[in-house]
């Protein structure tokens, strides 16, 4: 274990809409435009919000996600990702006490900001009341003791006559007021239906949406006093989490490397080549993934589906993560020469993991488009939102991890595949419904489950191993 003190501070919300990302992202922006390294991380699964902060730092957004990877690898990720950094901003998920449905504190903003001893600044959608901001502060101030909620922001103010009364009623709660930002003021992020655009597929207007919300903390927030208190905040004791070991020694147990040795150097001539899609079809991922592939050994090469026609030259394995196809299909579907390159990867029994947007990719169709036609389904757009926390164990032997392996993931989506599930699924769904999703065959692997890799120790080793032992 080692004591490490990094300035942090966490932003959160009484409910969601409240604005803490404008808040989080134009804080983090504001102080990289400061001259500090800026350490940019996100409780919860989301993969959008940490597009923007790593717009806004310069560096990768992290998640910071307590049911996917585990409380006790919190603080490690966030001593990895933060290394080196002057300060870290870590942006909240929903209202600052939901988590898990029906487990308690797990992945709230509260637990994640307990798990790092870091105060909370709460940002507050005072657009609707005045004396009354006084009372909500309080509530959440006071209801969990170990959770030092030290600092508000009042955000959609109206007037300087209102920013008075709510300053006013404040005085009252304790905590004091470290900003004020306008409603006139707000910046236009445009959403669709899973929430924000993501910043690959807005370019110059997420720059420009990024400077605009910074420019917002800056007017409206006092600087000083929010680098203050993430200076205020404890040393943390932990071991900071490393790719180069994590996984790979849990790796053995869940089947072993196939007797590819790991590398942690420059890659080999001979390294495999794992190709990751990328591009605005296929924005969601997370960034240890790639990390704990390069530890295990494998030459990580990007590719878009969108508008490249060929995959990476020696490409032994292929991820193909989240996104939004379904906004995409008309041009996925006219790329055949890649479509045809995927599909005949995928019969010659290399790894091929597809994780939600991957799993339409893979699919026949895709809302009548064809796409690469590996897997026996069609999808489409339905109206119905599936979203939450699962736990799963894997039915089958696959390129992630062996029969029997448990895991805990997210879906998030408004697709539906026909069939939802093959001869050999993917996953058993064991909580909170029984159900089977998703298919294997060959060394395809695809779901709807989104899985942090930092919480399944073992399955980038064993994929890289795989792509090894096909290359």
């Amino acid at each position: 274990m080692v004591t490490t003190n990094i300035p942090r501070l966490v932003i959160a919300a009484p409910a969601s809409g409240s604005g803490k990302t404008t808040v989080a992202t134009g804080l983090m922006r504001a102080f990289a435009d400061a001259g500090l390294a800026v350490s940019p991380h996100k409780v919860g699964p989301d993969y959008i919000d940490p597009g923007y902060h790593a717009l806004a730092t310069g560096r990768p957004g992290r998640n910071l996600d307590a049911y996917m990877c585990g409380p006790e690898r919190i603080a490690p990720l966030f001593l990895h990702g933060a290394a080196g950094c002057d300060v870290a901003v870590v942006e909240g998920v929903m209202g600052l006490y939901d988590g898990a449905s029906g487990q308690g504190e797990l992945a709230s903003t509260a637990h994640v900001a307990k798990l790092l001893k870091a105060p909370v600044v709460l940002v507050v959608d005072a657009s609707s009341q005045s004396r009354s901001v006084a009372a909500l502060v309080h509530g959440f101030a006071s209801w969990d003791p170990e959770v030092r909620v030290a600092g508000v922001i009042l955000n959609k103010v109206g007037s300087d006559r209102h920013e008075a009364l709510l300053r006013e009623a404040l005085t009252e709660s304790g905590v004091p007021v470290l900003g004020a930002v306008r409603r006139v003021q707000q910046v236009h992020t445009p959403s669709r239906h899973l929430g924000l655009v993501p910043v690959a597929e807005r370019s110059t207007e997420a720059v420009e949406a990024v400077e605009a919300q910074a420019s917002q903390v800056r007017e409206g927030c006092d600087l000083q006093a929010l680098l203050a208190l993430a200076h205020s905040a404890p040393p943390l004791t932990a071991e900071q989490w490393d790719p180069t070991t994590t996984g790979l020694r849990a790796g053995v147990p869940q089947g072993g490397t196939g007797g590819h040795k790991p590398t942690t150097g420059p890659h080999p001539k001979n390294a495999p080549v794992v190709a990751v899609a990328a591009g605005p079809a296929f924005t969601f991922s997370y960034a240890e993934h790639t990390e704990l592939l390069k530890a295990a050994g494998a030459e990580v090469v990007p590719f878009d589906p969108l508008h490249d026609e060929a995959l990476p030259d020696r490409t032994a394995a292929l991820v193909i993560g989240g996104g939004f196809p379904e906004v995409y299909a008309p041009e996925l579907s006219a790329n055949e020469p890649l479509r045809k390159q995927v599909a005949a990867l995928a019969a010659t029994g290399a790894p091929v993991i597809a994780e939600c947007a991957g799993l339409l990719y893979l699919s026949r169709s895709l809302d009548g488009k064809p796409m690469c036609g590996v897997l026996p389904a069609d999808a489409r757009m339905s109206g119905r939102l599936t979203l939450g926390y699962r736990e799963a164990v894997a039915i089958a032997d696959n390129p992630l991890a062996p029969a029997g392996t448990r895991v805990r993931g997210h879906e998030f989506h408004r697709t539906v595949t026909e069939p939802g599930a093959g001869a050999a699924p993917a996953w058993g769904y064991t909580h909170p419904e029984r159900r089977t999703e998703g298919f294997v065959a060959g060394g395809v692997h695809a779901s709807y489950l989104h899985v942090h890799w930092a919480g399944a120790p073992g399955a980038a080793a064993r994929l890289v191993a795989g792509a090894a032992a096909h290359g």
